[in-house]
């Protein structure tokens, strides 16, 4: 039986950062110049995810000239990846709702407002995100917008839709907002995928806390009112960059897979994970393999393919592992 919170808040703005010394501060700005919140009883909360840089003096002075009817906390979360900073930013929040928002993703003035009413509307949803717009250094590749999901770009009009979580179609962490008493019912404590690493490339971890609260009955749905503008520098479009997030983005494809499924189900996901993307992995050599020298877009798409196929090995690779440990 699950254990119901108590809430002294209607939200917290969760901002998971590593080194974001340069970027908090213009974030920080956009929600101090939040409208419509008056009637809101909410919290600003930094979880600095082991940074090296100056963000713990950085969050410091800002709390020393503190003026607001609202808070700004800090806390550190030496455990490296995203997936721990979004849990202790959970279980750190005073409010029945957290709001994520990364440190490269700038809201629009009326975003919190828009996030906090989405919760009366929509009693059955657990989860929601909501337009994502890129905010470039550079100009992207052409047919960018082909992959730009990959990206955390996520602009699918201007009508409310849920995401079809069965198949794997969910929205970033970028500028998410959950339940809390839903993720705490729910989300493990214990994340199988856990972001970003130095040297390692799988992603997936934005997406595992969805599927958990969807295969517990909430709907994740899509917000057309909150806009977010995601920083983007150039280094991101570079090639290497580019096919790292291809291959990381496939690699966790299996694992999130079952997820879903019950344990006797396990064998023929993986097979069929394989197989299926081995299929579309020569089917794209044959179609384009002319091209794939110099277009960025298809050999991020190649990757993704092959990431995607390696996926099963890469799991059982992490099934062993675990048990000889």
């Amino acid at each position: 039986m699950s254990k119901e919170l108590t809430f002294s808040l209607d939200i917290t703005v969760a901002i998971p950062t590593y080194n974001g010394v340069s970027r908090l501060p213009k974030l920080i700005e956009r929600l101090l110049n939040q409208t419509g919140i008056k009637n809101i009883s909410w919290e600003i909360i930094i979880i600095d995810n082991n940074s090296n840089d100056n963000t713990h003096e950085l969050i410091s002075k800002y709390q020393e000239k503190w003026h607001y009817n609202f808070s700004l906390r800090y806390i550190l979360e030496p455990k490296q990846g995203a997936a721990f900073a979004r849990l202790t930013a959970v279980n750190e929040a005073k409010g029945q709702l957290v709001a994520f928002l990364d440190d490269d993703n700038l809201p629009a003035q009326d975003w919190l407002i828009q996030a906090y009413k989405f919760a009366d509307y929509y009693p059955q949803a657990g989860a929601w995100s909501g337009q994502i717009h890129g905010d470039y250094e550079v100009k992207p590749p052409e047919q960018f917008e082909k992959i730009q999901a990959f990206l955390a770009i996520r602009e699918h009009g201007d009508k409310p839709l849920l995401f079809d979580a069965d198949n794997l179609k969910l929205p970033p962490a970028a500028a998410l907002v959950v339940r809390k008493q839903v993720w705490c019912d729910h989300v493990p404590s214990q994340p199988k995928l856990t972001g970003k690493l130095p040297g390692l490339l799988v992603q997936g971890d934005d997406y595992e806390p969805l599927i958990y609260i969807h295969n517990a009955g909430w709907q994740i749905w899509y917000n057309p009112d909150m806009h977010t503008y995601h920083q983007i520098p150039k280094w991101r479009f570079e090639l290497d960059y580019l096919k790292s997030l291809a291959r990381g983005c496939g690699l966790c494809i299996c694992q999130l897979r079952l997820i879903h499924a019950n344990k006797l189900q396990h064998p023929f996901i993986m097979i069929r994970t394989f197989l299926g993307n081995l299929r579309r992995l020569i089917q794209h050599l044959i179609k384009y393999r002319k091209q794939l020298k110099h277009n960025t877009i298809l050999i991020f798409e190649m990757e993704f393919y092959l990431g995607s196929m390696l996926s099963p090995i890469y799991t059982l690779k992490r099934y062993h592992k675990k048990m000889n440990l």
